[in-house]
């Protein structure tokens, strides 16, 4: 039996790693995509369970990114 984890367990968000790329706070991308600030840090800091689709749509359009540079495979 797999142990249990407290957020998705396998998966990571580089959403740092892209803001910081862009210069963007969270603040900004916040407004831009109509998600609150503490909805993107639960995200940012790999404690979310789930995502909507169109979501990960509206901050990938927002970084100028793919769904794969925002959420990776965690092998740590």
């Amino acid at each position: 039996m797999s142990p249990v984890h407290d957020g998705p367990a396998g998966v990571h968000c580089r959403l740092d790693e892209l803001l910081a790329a862009r210069s963007m706070s969270l603040t900004e991308l916040s407004k831009r995509v109509g998600v609150s600030i503490v909805n993107l840090s639960v995200l940012k800091n790999d404690r979310a369970r789930a995502i909507r689709f169109s979501t990960l749509v509206a901050i990938c359009d927002a970084l100028d990114c793919e769904i794969g540079d925002l959420l990776v495979r965690d092998h740590a």
